[in-house]
C-alpha cells in the first residue's frame, strides 16, 4: 500500500475532521433522516432524500479520511533543512512580475492554495523539489510556463 506523506499539523487537521464527522455530523444527518421520515411517503419528501444524500457523503468522507490516515506516513519539517523537499515552505518570485509567493510543499491530502499549503504533486511543487536559494525555476503549466527564483527556504 502506498504511503501518503502528511505533515503533523496536516494529520491533526484530518484526525480533527474525522472526530467531528463521527461524533457530530454522522448523529445529526442520523436525527434529520428520523424527523424526515416522520413525515410520511418518503418518495417525495424532499427533506428525506436531502438527509440520505448528506448521509452518503458524511460515510465516504470518513471512508476516505479513514484510508488517508491509514497509510499517512507523518513527516516532521522542523527535523529537515537543505534544499527544497517535503515540509519546506518556500518563497519565490515570479521573475516575469516581480510577484512574491510563499507555500509550504505539504501532501495531497492537506493541500490548501489559500492557505498557502502547496499539494507535492502539483507541478511547481515538482518543480522546486531539490533546488536550492537563488536558483530559477520553470514550470510548464496550462496557462504556459513560468519562470521563479526561489528566495528562501525554511523548515518548521
Amino acid at each position: 500500500m502506498e504511503k501518503l506523506p502528511l505533515t503533523r499539523t496536516g494529520q491533526q487537521m484530518l484526525d480533527a475532521e474525522l472526530r467531528k464527522l463521527k461524533s457530530e455530523d454522522r448523529p445529526a444527518i442520523i436525527r434529520a433522516i428520523a424527523e424526515a421520515r416522520e413525515h410520511g411517503d418518503l418518495s417525495e419528501n424532499a427533506e428525506y432524500h436531502a438527509a440520505r444524500e448528506k448521509q452518503s457523503f458524511i460515510e465516504g468522507r470518513i471512508k476516505e479520511l479513514e484510508s488517508i490516515l491509514s497509510r499517512a506516513e507523518v513527516i516532521d519539517p522542523a527535523k529537515l533543512s537543505g534544499t527544497v523537499k517535503f515540509g519546506a515552505t518556500v518563497s519565490f518570485v515570479d521573475e516575469d512580475t516581480d510577484e512574491e509567493r510563499s507555500y509550504q510543499i505539504v501532501g495531497e491530502a492537506e493541500a490548501d492554495l489559500e492557505k498557502g499549503l502547496l499539494n507535492i504533486k502539483s507541478p511547481l511543487a515538482r518543480a522546486l523539489i531539490g533546488k536550492d536559494v537563488g536558483d530559477s525555476v520553470e514550470v510548464r503549466s496550462p496557462g504556459g510556463a513560468r519562470n521563479y527564483e526561489i528566495l528562501s527556504i525554511t523548515y518548521k
